[in-house]
């Protein structure tokens, strides 16, 4: 017993040394090294490495990334913070807060260390943006999020350096959006979230602008259209009002879906169609496209009013949708309007039923039990809770007879699915490689054989 307790109180003596080791090995990197350490983590964190040594006091003040943003800090800390801080030249500064006390404040000593990426939340409240924020020779990066503040720039916008910027919850007018364009000339990516006041966004002046991401809802409608003639890949999630694709004649890529509120009891179902085959019409050259679940299901009540759907050459496609009677028709039209496609990708996404299907076929003279009956004569699953084991065999079967050039399916199924997978075997057909991801698992099925 006494040899094991010395041999244990050996081992932990060890142990300490080995870690004293390691800590005077860090403490004697220089400080630059330290600093790029620094800012990966949190600056609350970094704040705390001060209390390590003396060595390590004053080492987070130079760092040149700033984050408030993994916890809300009070206005007074982020004051005292700024105080210390003493870098020449900022990489980052993030902020999160509830407060519009010192926006002003942060925002010019953000910019006067001339930094490159810079991201302002402000919740709950708004705020007022200086004049020297639109003058910022320096920043690549840009996202604002400003609980509905107006962006109006007074003066020119010069912004030479910006890659990328994001406004979210912000009430920007075209005027506004034009001048801030005019003064992005090297910008590539522009992503608008819930931003209000906003009817024809125009990008037909920015050349480099090869990615649009553009979130609508009912509430927040704009912009209704969109001229983009340059940009190359579009993400919309649109509202169910209505918004036209005016110029996106150089799309290679398209992600699109419809967002509604599940407290909606109706929907005008007319303008819905009229504005999401419009939309199509817009996508016909794009290799890559993605349909929402929503979209699916607008594409599905066409198909069965008999509206004319447009060929497309599309060679990717991703469908994110649950498997289900009200996206069944959209889906098996688009295959068959895709003569070129070569993989089908479906990801296992839940969705709300968009309301009144049932009701807008029946007032055009059509029984909905039969309308949802594929040509097969399957009947498929009302919703996600109905489905069983025979409708993912049917999809397959449908997608394989509707797509003829297709090589790969790719089926990325989420937990609701988990209880199908010895039927997983039937699934493999002669050309096609199909692929199925359950859970963390990826099964690969290709020709007769299947393996896990």
């Amino acid at each position: 017993m006494p040899n094991i307790s010395m041999k244990m109180k050996k081992q932990a003596t060890a142990k300490v040394g080995v870690r004293k080791i390691m800590k005077d090995v860090i403490s004697s990197l220089p400080d630059v090294i330290l600093q790029h350490i620094l800012c990966l983590i949190p600056t609350k964190l970094a704040i705390s490495t001060s209390l390590l040594s003396k060595r390590w006091r004053h080492v987070w003040c130079d760092v040149p990334s700033l984050y408030f943003v993994d916890y809300k800090p009070d206005d007074d800390s982020i004051e005292k913070t700024l105080s210390y801080h003493t870098a020449p030249k900022m990489m980052n500064f993030h902020l999160y807060t509830m407060s519009n006390l010192y926006i002003d404040k942060w925002i010019k000593f953000a910019i006067a260390r001339d930094v490159e990426n810079l991201s302002l939340k402000v919740r709950h409240q708004q705020c007022d943006v200086p004049d020297i924020f639109f003058i910022n020779t320096s920043v690549k990066q840009l996202k604002f999020k400003l609980s509905f503040t107006d962006l109006t720039p007074k003066d020119s916008v010069v912004w030479t350096s910006l890659r990328k910027l994001y406004l979210g919850s912000c009430r920007v007018s075209d005027e506004s959006i034009a001048k801030i364009l005019s003064g992005c000339p090297v910008l590539e990516t522009l992503t608008l979230h819930f931003c209000d006041k906003l009817l024809v966004l125009d990008l037909s002046k920015s050349l480099r602008l090869t990615t649009l991401q553009v979130d609508r809802n009912i509430w927040v409608p704009g912009p209704t259209q969109i001229i983009a003639p340059h940009i190359h890949c579009l993400r919309l999630r649109n509202s169910l009002l209505p918004c036209t694709l005016v110029d996106v004649s150089s799309l290679t890529e398209a992600k699109m879906d419809i967002c509604f509120s599940h407290l909606r009891k109706t929907v005008n179902a007319d303008v819905l169609q009229v504005m999401v085959l419009k939309m199509l019409e817009k996508l016909q050259n794009a290799e890559k496209l993605t349909f929402g679940g929503n979209f699916l299901q607008v594409l599905s009540l066409a198909e069965l009013c008999g509206v004319h759907f447009p060929m497309l050459k599309v060679k990717y496609l991703a469908l994110e949708t649950v498997i289900f009677q009200y996206v069944v028709p959209g889906i098996e039209r688009l295959l068959q309007n895709s003569p070129c496609l070569k993989k089908l990708t479906l990801r296992a996404r839940d969705c709300n039923i968009i309301p009144g299907l049932d009701e807008y076929l029946t007032t055009r003279g059509l029984n909905p039990d039969q309308c949802w009956r594929s040509n097969d004569g399957v009947f498929w699953n009302k919703n996600r809770w109905d489905l069983e084991s025979k409708h993912i065999t049917s999809f397959v079967e449908l997608v394989v007879k509707n797509a003829k050039t297709l090589e790969k399916i790719n089926l990325l199924l989420n937990e609701h699915y988990l209880g199908f997978k010895l039927i997983l075997p039937t699934l493999s057909h002669n050309n096609v490689s199909i692929n199925i991801a359950l859970s963390d698992k990826l099964i690969m099925i290709k020709s007769d054989h299947w393996c896990e």
